[in-house]
């Protein structure tokens, strides 16, 4: 869910930079509120600690299912030993226990490799998404601000002309 905020959060950031307004006498160039822009920016690096929180959720419930898989193995073992030990034919039955220990201690180590694997994968591939989003973004302001400046100082720049030319017309009249 908090991926499809910043998804969200994105499509805004986006949405204000292409509907901006055309700087003056610019295509290439818009106003945008900058406010708006830093706030939204600000709401997605507030959700990058829930994609983050997620996947050390996953990795803690890994953990926990292990943990319990070891103690469901130990149980089963000490019953098998206890059992074993009460059988006449004490050394097959405790051979058949051992072996179905490990069987099941095996297994239970392959399902715990396979979501730690599947845990890191999606946890990488969160925090990819997300930086690739958040540059993407960033990138996008960055240019917008380049462009913004640029904008200016050539309104800037044509301000001053006039100015100058007005007063040398002022001077030119006065003499």
């Amino acid at each position: 869910m908090a991926e499809e905020n910043v998804q969200k959060l994105l499509d805004m950031l986006y949405e204000m930079i292409d509907e901006a307004k055309n700087a003056p006498l610019s295509n290439d160039k818009c106003v945008l509120n900058r406010d708006e822009a830093l706030d939204l920016l600000d709401e997605i690096r507030a959700q990058m600690p829930v994609e983050l929180k997620r996947a050390q959720e996953l990795v803690r419930a890994r953990d926990e299912y292990v943990e319990a898989a070891k103690r469901d193995v130990e149980r089963m073992m000490q019953k098998a030993e206890f059992e074993a030990k009460s059988k006449v034919s004490e050394s097959e039955v405790l051979t058949a226990a051992r072996a179905k220990g490990h069987d099941i201690v095996t297994r239970a180590e392959e399902r715990s490799r396979e979501m730690y694997r599947v845990a890191n994968d999606y946890s990488e591939d969160v925090l990819r998404r997300t930086e690739e989003a958040v540059q993407m973004a960033l990138d996008e302001v960055k240019q917008t601000r380049v462009r913004f400046r640029a904008a200016s100082n050539e309104q800037m720049q044509r301000r001053r002309e006039e100015l100058n030319k007005s007063l040398e017309k002022n001077d030119k009249e006065d003499k």
